[in-house]
């Protein structure tokens, strides 16, 4: 009986020492490094590129990555879970020692859909990837940042290293990794199509899945739909106050969901904040004034194609 006992002991004192090395050997660690992807490219920087990469980052990545004076110097990202740690945005100005002025055009293509940056360095969930953007999309998100813009040019500002939690640690070594990039170049979408463009624009441009589904560590990136909780809602983020938000549940569920909005209503939500009870959305939500009615549209109208979920945590109001 002693024997077994001591053989029961030792094995648990084995099993607890394996996952003590495995759990010290995550944190020392840290995040995978890969080989970065080679992409040969350069953009032509137009007007129309310019004009639509604004566009774009005005409302997917200015809000992360703005400084204290609007330059793209990178800051304290306040509303990320905390079980993600704290996490700093990068420097994604021009210049050439702290921001991407070194970086070729193939590299910033490479890392927006990879996620993978040119030193190999690989940066998790909470930098959003672009697998389904279409390259027009891609290409002018790149014109932006090569432009004269004030807010990309050139700043001396080191962003502060990020903090990753542990839970970061290990997710990146058993499910979060680097996305391939496309195996032919993506089109834009047919505008005169209203579910397909807003299709495109809810998961390809501003992927509103990811927020708008049930568990960030859950996403499925390249394939929208296997996202728990696919646009059900219920993620938990916290407001600049600390206060915890719950994300809102946009499937036509009659009694969670949308379903009782108006297109008109659903508009005026999106681009200014109005929702249909009077009230302003509150943040981490913020009015995309930059969307037109007729992709503010057509966002409604692919959303009203998504299945409906009830969701009492997600419960629109």
């Amino acid at each position: 009986m002693k024997r077994v006992l001591k053989l029961v002991l030792g094995l648990i004192g084995f099993v607890l020492l394996l996952g003590l090395g495995g759990a010290a050997f995550i944190h020392f660690r840290g995040i995978p490094s890969y080989d970065p992807p080679k992409v040969d490219l350069q953009v032509e920087v137009t007007p129309e590129r310019v004009a639509q990469g604004v566009k774009i980052s005005s409302m997917l990545c200015q809000s992360c990555h703005a400084g204290e004076d609007k330059r793209m110097t990178g800051k304290w990202i306040a509303d990320l879970p905390a079980e993600f740690g704290k996490i700093y945005s990068m420097n994604i100005t021009q210049d050439t020692f702290f921001g991407i002025g070194k970086w070729t055009d193939g590299e910033i293509y490479a890392f927006l859909r990879t996620g993978v940056r040119p030193n190999g360095k690989y940066a998790p969930v909470y930098m959003p990837k672009f697998p389904l953007m279409a390259e027009e999309d891609v290409y002018s998100i790149i014109a932006w940042l090569r432009s004269d813009e004030a807010n990309v040019q050139a700043a001396q500002t080191e962003a502060p290293l990020s903090q990753p939690s542990f839970l970061v640690k290990f997710l990146c070594m058993v499910a979060f990794k680097p996305l391939p990039l496309p195996p032919a170049p993506i089109l834009l979408p047919d505008t005169t199509d209203a579910v397909a463009h807003g299709k495109y624009l809810a998961n390809g441009v501003y992927a509103c899945f990811a927020c708008h589904s049930s568990d960030f560590t859950k996403l499925d990136m390249l394939v929208p739909e296997n996202s728990l909780g696919y646009y059900s809602g219920g993620n938990e983020m916290p407001d600049l106050e600390g206060n915890i938000r719950i994300t809102a549940n946009l499937t036509p569920d009659p009694e969670t969901g949308i379903a009782a909005y108006t297109e008109e209503e659903f508009v005026q939500a999106v681009k200014y904040g109005k929702r249909r009870n009077g009230k302003q959305v509150r943040y981490p939500m913020e009015p995309h004034t930059s969307l037109t009615d007729t992709e503010a549209k057509a966002i409604y109208a692919f959303l009203r194609t998504v299945p409906p979920v009830k969701n009492e945590k997600g419960k629109i109001d």
